[in-house]
């Protein structure tokens, strides 16, 4: 099982599929974030003051501690009071050394020294130490076909949880990762796992937040600490016993305590709601229905959101200023109509769950002016690809406007247009829609505009800068 999921993940990394982990928005990394480390609190809380949950999930549990806090172990409680002074005292006079180190040692200690675990301490107890057993998986070419699906579905909740604590992590800290170097990663490990006898590994928020709160920041922490654990496990594993579970609990729960950043939440409610219910979704997603489930639910909610925006975008009516420059008309004025024309810009690409939406703008606006001639349309910013839904709907508009006397004209993507309209049959001779290399063309050869522009109505209209031409040298005077 363990050696199939590391070969679905290689394969993943193969095929670049590394490219779902886009789907992890910022809004929703903030809510996980923040949620992960309110369950780790939580769940480390009950082991931090000598307490056993009897409730399974995490707001039963927020519900359960309160009333149990007669049955705190004092003793335990004392440890973690002596974990906590350790490692803010290490902080405050030593804040190079590694704290969190420095108070399992010590506690380690008081153990060893105190014997508390004769006073129900709960300890961490006797590991198997030594070095592992290598070997080939040994299976039943028969149970290869039951195991194919339950391998993927291991690999791909092994890599989401992974993703989501490396992409959040690399969201906090501000730097990048490559998904499908992780699934690189995640493959080969779980493929040596299988030849040392181990179970499926993935990634853990727990270890990445100490991790975090200790200040490591490149992977050779990675390495340091392997090498360490090799050398405990194999040489000086006895002394493990000692840990107390409540030193573990704190050092956790002080790491988790540097992941919430609920500001972060609500300064996203001033600047885009959208997101703002999204991170909180997601959030309460976590809390409530555990992970995974949780972020499935969010990006959910997070596609479904961008296909409401997609369908449903913004558009706008373009004239000239007093300069003659093409601008949004709106509130302020700056910019008029110009007589006979109607110029319209759709702020999404075109595709076929949206073109009905457009052709009904479109008409709109074109009915609105009841001495419109010509209707232009930015094909830039709605034009990017071949839809032959679109390409349908293009001909029904054009057929609508030729029936009331309007010409059409599209804006920009002369030669891609041109071939998908005598892909589609749509006519771009006389009589059928006009093809302009660009808006300023568009309006400039226009019988309306040229007509304004005779009766003083507008200015001339002034070609924008081609922004990725470079500036002519201005020529020396001799």
């Amino acid at each position: 099982m363990t050696a199939m999921t590391g070969i679905w993940c290689v394969l993943a990394s193969r095929f670049k599929l590394g490219i779902f982990a886009d789907f992890l928005s910022r809004p929703i990394l903030l809510g996980l974030l923040n949620g992960v480390a309110l369950t780790i609190i939580v769940g480390q809380f009950a082991k931090v003051v000598g307490l056993k949950y009897e409730q399974r999930y995490l707001l039963e549990r927020l519900w359960e501690a309160p009333q149990r806090l007669a049955e705190l172990h004092w003793p335990t409680v004392a440890l973690s009071v002596a974990t906590v002074v350790v490692y803010l005292v290490t902080k405050r006079y030593r804040p190079t050394w590694p704290a969190a180190m420095l108070a399992i040692l010590v506690t380690t200690a008081s153990v060893w020294l105190l014997h508390l675990q004769e006073m129900d301490v709960a300890v961490v107890g006797l590991t198997q130490g030594g070095f592992p057993q290598f070997q080939a998986p040994q299976f039943e070419l028969g149970e290869v076909r039951e195991l194919v699906v339950p391998a993927l579905n291991l690999a791909i909740v092994s890599f989401v949880s992974m993703m989501l604590t490396a992409r959040s992590f690399a969201a906090k800290n501000g730097y990048d990762i490559d998904a499908n170097k992780e699934f690189q990663a995640l493959g080969f490990a779980n493929i040596a796992s299988a030849f040392s006898q181990g179970f499926a590994i993935s990634g853990a928020d727990s270890r990445t937040a100490v991790n975090d709160a200790n200040g490591g920041k490149s992977q050779l922490v990675s390495i340091v600490a392997a090498i360490t654990i090799a050398i405990i496990a194999v040489f000086i594993y006895e002394p493990l016993q000692f840990i107390p579970i409540a030193s573990l609990g704190v050092v956790l729960i002080i790491a988790s305590l540097s992941l919430l950043d609920l500001k972060a939440i609500w300064i996203l409610k001033t600047r885009d709601k959208d997101a703002f219910y999204l991170a909180i979704i997601t959030f309460i997603s976590v809390l409530v229905i555990g992970v995974i489930p949780g972020i499935t639910l969010a990006v959910l909610l997070g596609l479904f959101q961008f296909l409401r925006i997609v369908m449903r975008p913004s558009d706008q009516l373009l004239g000239l200023d007093e300069k003659g420059t093409i601008r949004t008309i709106d509130e302020t004025g700056k910019a008029s109509p110009i007589p006979g024309m109607v110029i319209y810009r759709f702020n999404s690409p075109l595709t076929y769950f949206n073109a009905p939406y457009f052709k009904r703008r479109l008409l709109e606006h074109a009915e609105q002016n009841k001495d419109v001639s010509c209707v232009v349309v930015d094909a830039v910013s709605s034009f990017t690809h071949l839809d032959l839904s679109v390409m349908a709907t293009l001909a029904d508009i054009h057929e609508v406007l030729k029936k009331r006397g309007i010409r059409l004209v599209l804006a920009g993507r002369k030669r891609r247009l041109r071939q998908w309209c005598e892909l589609t049959g749509i006519s771009t001779s006389e009589g059928g829609i006009l093809l302009r290399a660009d808006m300023y063309l568009a309006i400039k050869l226009s019988g309306s505009y040229l007509s304004a522009v005779g009766e003083g109505i507008v200015p001339t209209v002034q070609k924008e800068p081609d922004l990725e031409q470079p500036p002519k040298p201005i020529p020396e005077v001799a």
